[in-house]
């Protein structure tokens, strides 16, 4: 008995094979298998770094903030109150068409009559109402126009195969030759009293109100339903899509009519909060490039399959910043042009590294 009690280490004098069995995981007595505890706080660092660089947002959010610091020390007057109200009211328009547009782009496809949408549909609502029909009625009535304009958009292109780059492009000029036939080529004044009127626009911040708004709803949208899964998924790999089961061309009709909703909403709530008056000649191209740029800045891939809402929000955000802080300097429009031309390019090659670095993460 007393043989069969001798320690582990008199058996490995005595040329005994000790069963691994006997070595606990927690007391392991060979230094090379002994695995060191991770340094502490290293784990929970390295995963909030990943989740940072996963982030599309960061390089336009870094960008503002860079913006906004540079023109407050520039020029005091840069965060006052009324500077402020100004640089929400160049994003809000943006803003909102860029909420819709985003989702077309993860799509694979554009829009490019959004801006003449948004010249349209007030002077719709108008018509509606001078006809006698209530104005909450109109509104709808309104935006129900814009949503058979997206959905034109998306059956013709979708049914007959054109490029919706082809199929936008000629409803532009057809919608503005019919706002101009509509309106008789004269703004009008917009309708300031009222409940309605207060919610849709005539309050100092209610459309940036509205802008913030719906870009979190559509990131939500986008992040935590089927749909935005769908959405995802179509421009990605639309024929592993299809496979999949999805109805890739209805996913990509109902972009286009939440695109050109959006769009038209926002001629609304720009004519009653910022001009008060409804100009057949508002929007337009400059608009839809606007929130065309402000998609991309935010991370949205022009060829599909991956974009954020909240992403086009700061990207018009960044835009609303430069034009402001440009004007309080007393820098013209053409530089202007060219700064924004040369933030795009710098916000791309931004999106692109941090891409890489995500990738870098998600494999380490």
């Amino acid at each position: 008995m007393t043989e069969k009690s001798v320690p582990a280490k008199d058996d490995a004098s005595d040329g005994k094979t000790v069963p691994t069995q006997r070595r606990s995981a927690g007391t392991a007595t060979d230094s090379s298998v002994a695995v060191p505890a991770p340094a502490a706080g290293r784990g929970w660092l390295s995963s909030w770094g990943s989740s940072v660089l996963r982030l599309r947002e960061l390089s336009v959010v870094i960008v503002v903030i860079v913006l906004i610091v540079y023109f407050q020390f520039s020029n005091s007057a840069f965060s006052s109150s009324s500077n402020l109200s100004n640089i929400a009211n160049f994003a809000s328009a943006a803003a909102i068409v860029a909420a819709g547009e985003v989702f077309l782009l993860i799509c694979g496809e554009i829009d490019l009559s959004a801006g003449m949408t948004f010249g349209l549909v007030p002077f719709v609502m108008m018509a509606a109402n001078d006809d006698g029909v209530p104005m909450i009625l109109s509104v709808i009535i309104a935006l129900l126009v814009a949503a058979a304009i997206g959905a034109f958009n998306g059956l013709v292109s979708q049914l007959l195969r054109l490029p919706s780059f082809i199929t936008t492009l000629g409803t532009l000029y057809l919608l503005h030759g019919v706002t101009l036939k509509v309106s008789h080529n004269f703004p009008r004044p917009a309708p300031q009293d009222g409940w309605l009127m207060h919610i849709l626009g005539a309050s100092k911040w209610s459309e940036f109100i509205w802008a913030v708004g719906l870009a979190v709803v559509m990131q939500v949208v986008l992040t935590m339903t089927p749909w935005g899964s769908q959405t995802i998924a179509t421009g990605a790999n639309m024929l592993g899509a299809s496979e999949a089961g999805i109805k890739v061309r209805l996913v990509k009709i109902r972009a286009f009519v939440i695109a050109s909703t959006f769009a038209g909403l926002a001629g609304i709530l720009d004519g009653v909060h910022i001009s008060h008056s409804f100009d057949p000649n508002a929007g337009g191209n400059d608009l839809m490039f606007e929130a065309v740029a402000a998609c991309v800045i935010g991370g949205t891939a022009l060829l599909g399959g991956s974009g954020t809402v909240i992403g086009g929000f700061f990207g018009a955000m960044l835009l609303a910043v430069l034009q402001d802080g440009f004007n309080i300097q007393g820098i013209d429009a053409t530089t202007f042009i060219v700064i924004e031309g040369v933030a795009i390019l710098i916000a791309m090659v931004l999106n692109t590294q941090l891409a890489r670095l995500r990738r870098g993460a998600k494999e380490g």
